[in-house]
């Protein structure tokens, strides 16, 4: 399995802030994972260290509900046993969200592709594509439909399991911007792979987040996402992207290279654009980001 996008990120943030180091504040650096993609906060105060250690903290506390990778986490314990009693605030509000973009996005956005996701990634480990009795099966384990979401409990449809992948991140920078605005700082740049700009850069400006495409869209107060249905691949050739279509069962089509959308969340902003690279038309897109007030397309590019 091939993964670009942790290199665009990467490379996006390095050619975006070089010039951080004339503000009047020096601008501090700190880098850890989140949801297994490079996370990085830039902020700038006299205790900056102290509190990046403090982020660091809330981030794993985060991770402790939403990953995927730690086997205790509460949505590893839902996919594991189907329901979650009395379940965190933070997943049913990012489940919430969810629920409003699969609607916005006629069923597009859908995270019960997990057991589609599973199927993808087994047979990439195999060098190959997942048998025709391997997508039926998966998909019959699928169906937003099936979730049922309440104050008191999360419950899943026989055999189903979530992946938050395409909106959690977003939520994270969501959750870190609050927890960062409550220490009483107001300018703030974070990066878990989408954008969060707490206010405005030290020097007064947005700050200048560049697309990995060309061109750049200034940040304040603002959130940024930017999706690529190759920018994570399931073979060597890069042809089977990770962003698979829950109506038809196969990665989306070669419609889209790079969709970029930003709103006032972090967590919306991901989950658009990640649904926008499985609409099949600009008029598509427009409408569903229509649905949400502040979103905006900040770029669509055609792929090809």
């Amino acid at each position: 399995m091939t993964n670009r996008r942790h290199f665009l990120t990467i490379s996006a943030a390095a050619a975006a802030f070089s010039s951080l180091g004339t503000a009047a504040q020096p601008v501090h650096v700190w880098q850890g994972i989140a949801l297994g993609a490079r996370t990085t906060l830039r902020l700038s105060h006299p205790d900056a260290e102290a509190i990046s250690a403090r982020v660091a903290t809330e981030i794993s506390r985060l991770e402790d509900i939403f990953s995927l990778y730690r086997p205790d986490s509460a949505l590893m314990q839902l996919n594991r046993t189907g329901a979650v009693q009395a379940p965190p605030f933070e997943l049913l509000e990012c489940l919430s969200l969810a629920a409003a973009v699969h609607r916005a996005s006629g069923g597009a956005f859908d995270p019960t592709v997990q057991p589609l996701w599973a199927a993808y990634a087994e047979a990439s480990a195999l060098g190959d594509a997942p048998t025709a009795q391997a997508l039926q099966h998966a998909r019959a384990r699928m169906g937003w439909q099936r979730v049922e979401i309440a104050e008191g409990r999360i419950a899943l449809g026989q055999g189903m399991a979530l992946t938050l992948n395409g909106i959690a991140q977003g939520y994270i920078a969501d959750r870190v911007a609050r927890f960062i605005g409550s220490e009483g700082l107001s300018n703030v740049l974070i990066d878990t792979g989408e954008f969060r700009a707490l206010g405005s850069h030290p020097d007064g400006h947005a700050w200048p987040v560049r697309l990995t495409s060309g061109g750049q869209v200034p940040l304040a107060s603002r959130a940024l996402a930017t999706s690529a249905p190759l920018g994570t691949t399931f073979d060597e050739k890069a042809s089977r992207g990770h962003i698979l279509d829950p109506r038809s069962g196969t990665p989306a089509r070669n419609i889209w290279r790079e969709v970029s959308i930003s709103a006032d969340s972090a967590a919306l902003a991901d989950a658009l654009s990640t649904a926008a690279c499985l609409l099949d038309s600009r008029a598509e897109i427009d409408a569903c980001v229509a649905g949400f007030k502040d979103a905006k397309v900040e770029a669509a590019l055609a792929a090809g």
